[in-house]
């Protein structure tokens, strides 16, 4: 299972194991046990503090469950092989049961101890699913530091029937006590939020204790990074309050235009942006979501952005750095089968519809990329294209058009999502050219149609644009005093990961000068 370069970087990492664990596998005579077997051997071959036993009795087979030796428990199991983005899931899971610490604050390891009561987590991920590795994460941690729960971890191709039996269509999808409770992305703060009583109410005690900023940033996307980090380095009191840090590069799977480096991913963009505004004095405020703008009375008087959970922040200066979102058809159906068929993540939930047939709503880059990618998995693809033509790169298309899965349709409009109340069955769209409705039957429906900027929190407090983002100079200043912004939220031409940091980075200084002219 672990080839040579694999296995000698795990052996490094089980070097930081402090404490013996325990790895206990409930086999059957699958091929699929045949390579759990094989990958639990290997790994206790790479350290003396990793024993292994074969003798399970769990009724999922294959799976295996990961404890320390001294406190053996079942209470984080794995269902299928952890591989492809789950490996280093399985490489944490292993170091935080041998007592390696996690990198995560002090304050939220109390939190995730003190947590009241306790549940039994069943979460299904896919190896392809880049948005799963942080939850199966959260619920490993959450499982291993406070006995009142368990999280069992499910890869979806080796459990295909029970992820069809229990309707998931979309992953990350997690079980709470055999109820469903959450699906798509969370972190791990996000997470022991929700579990945590009170937690909205201890937090807005804490922010409001806060003194005010003299820039304050909101929004912790490429953009709010770089603001960040020019306005610390030039000595200024900066906070970030961001509903997740990284922002929309946390759902970005591949990225290859972001200049000096080939490639990379977004999670792991999103993680080095952290880490880089953590160097310096900056106060982040991560599950911050902003509710209301109150401008500051005269130039050099206090900005206060209230928060949903109640509390306000204050600063000198403001940048908003909010970003945006995936659009929604918004056509009937769309929303009441929002993860039962409907997706805006192919690489997340496209294995979930392997032999079905599919369809991707938009001809951009990002259709067409989500099109390619889906017809080496599904049954049929019909890309479904409001515009007269494709509007994504010619060498996307091209490829687009050699394929032999896939329908191609153009000046055509969705009008409403078809379903038997469980789950999609089908979409309806105009041809726009005639007016006629047609009817296509399929099982999933991805949406790539663009990005609708966050600012309705905004709208009276500040100029918009007719698309609703935020009215920008050269400076990146807005039309109140102060306030600045920058990235994806703005007039800005191009969204791009690139171009929000540059403009970040203009705000902050424009925030600098303002705050010394003032």
């Amino acid at each position: 299972m672990l080839d040579a370069n694999l296995s000698a970087q795990l052996k490094q990492y089980l070097a930081m194991l402090r404490e013996p664990i325990e790895l206990v596998a409930s086999l059957g005579d699958d091929a699929k046990s045949a390579q759990t077997r094989e990958l639990i051997t290997q790994i206790a071959a790479l350290s003396d503090k990793v024993s292994a036993r074969f003798d399970g009795d769990d009724a999922r087979k294959p799976s295996f469950t990961i404890s320390p030796v001294a406190q053996a428990h079942d209470r984080v199991r794995f269902a299928g092989l952890p591989m492809g983005h789950e490996f280093t899931s399985l490489v944490l899971a292993l170091l935080w049961a041998g007592g390696h610490p996690p990198k995560v604050a002090d304050e939220t390891l109390a939190q995730i101890a003190d947590l009241p009561g306790g549940h039994a987590f069943e979460m299904y991920f896919s190896l392809t699913c880049h948005n799963c590795p942080d939850v199966v994460q959260a619920l490993t941690l959450i499982a291993l530091k406070n006995p009142g729960y368990s999280a069992t971890l499910i890869e979806g191709g080796t459990y295909q029937a029970e992820v069809d039996a229990r309707g998931v269509m979309a992953v990350p999808a997690v079980f709470k006590d055999d109820a469903m409770w959450l699906s798509g992305k969370k972190t791990l703060e996000e997470i022991v939020a929700e579990l945590d009583v009170g937690a909205d109410a201890k937090a807005a005690a804490a922010i409001n204790a806060k003194d005010p900023f003299e820039v304050l940033v909101i929004g912790g996307g490429p953009a709010g990074a770089a603001a960040a980090v020019y306005t610390a380095r030039k000595g200024i009191r900066t906070g970030v309050a961001a509903q997740r840090f990284g922002g929309q590069v946390l759902d970005t799977l591949g990225i290859e235009n972001f200049i000096s480096v080939s490639h990379t991913e977004g999670p792991k963009l999103a993680a080095a942006l952290e880490n880089h505004v953590r160097e310096y004095e900056v106060d982040i405020m991560n599950l911050s979501t902003a509710q209301q703008l109150i401008p500051a009375e005269a130039p050099g008087g206090l900005h206060s952005i209230v928060l949903s959970n109640g509390a306000t922040l204050r600063a000198r200066s403001v940048i908003l750095s909010t970003g945006a979102r995936w659009r929604n058809m918004n056509v009937p159906g769309e929303a009441e089968y929002a993860t039962k068929g409907v997706a805006y993540c192919p690489h997340c939930d496209g294995p979930l519809f392997k032999g079905k047939r599919t369809a991707v709503i938009g001809g951009g880059n990002s259709g067409v990329e989500a099109a390619i990618d889906l017809a080496g998995i599904v049954a049929h693809v019909t890309l479904i294209e409001f515009d007269t033509v494709l509007r994504a790169d010619a060498v996307l298309q091209d490829k687009l058009r050699s394929l032999p899965n896939v329908t191609i349709l153009t000046n055509a409009r969705t009008t409403e999502v078809l379903g038997d109340g469980a789950k999609v069955t089908g979409l309806t769209y105009e041809d726009r050219a005639t007016g006629t409705i047609h009817t296509v039957e399929l099982e999933g429906i991805f949406v790539q149609i663009g990005l609708v900027p966050n600012t309705e929190w905004l709208k009276g407090a500040i100029a918009l644009s007719p698309r609703g983002e935020i009215e920008i100079d050269a400076k990146g200043a807005t039309s109140i005093p102060g306030v600045f912004a920058a990235g994806d939220c703005t007039t800005v031409p191009y969204k791009q990961i690139i171009i929000a940091m540059g403009a970040g980075a203009t705000a902050g200084l424009s925030a600098f000068d303002y705050m010394i002219r003032n």
